[in-house]
């Protein structure tokens, strides 16, 4: 079982910037959380992928959207999986949820199996 606790959320303005945290605790091996991912749902759509990263060989994937703004990294030690934003826009508005399973393939079109419960990320114009 992973269990992830996501934090960092809050309100910023267009143009600033946020980082999300999201440390992951689990009573088996982190073969369960080889792949780690940060997801998002925007009032009344569907939930998409933002970034993923490969915990073993730090492989990244960003969405397009987010492609040059948001950066995803990790603290091995800590098996914390961070996600940095900047030049945030209305459109980056959501829940963020961090995501565990393993892997590979570290992709966000996968069934991923561990959720956080997700932290409130608001941009205004």
């Amino acid at each position: 079982q992973v269990q992830l606790v996501e934090s960092g959320g809050g309100a910023v303005q267009a143009g600033g910037s946020l980082r999300l945290s999201c440390r992951a605790s689990t009573s088996t091996s982190g073969a369960s959380r080889t792949c780690m991912g940060w997801f998002r749902q925007a009032p009344g759509k569907q939930r998409e992928g933002v970034a993923v990263i490969s915990t073993s060989n730090g492989g990244t994937w960003y969405a397009g959207s987010v492609k040059g703004r948001f950066t995803i990294s990790q603290d091995k030690g800590e098996s914390t999986v961070f996600l940095q934003m900047n030049s945030l826009n209305p459109e980056d508005t959501g829940v963020y949820y961090c995501a565990a399973r393993p892997g590979p393939p570290c992709v966000a079109t996968s069934d991923w199996d561990y959720w956080g419960q997700g932290t409130q990320v608001t941009v205004s114009s």
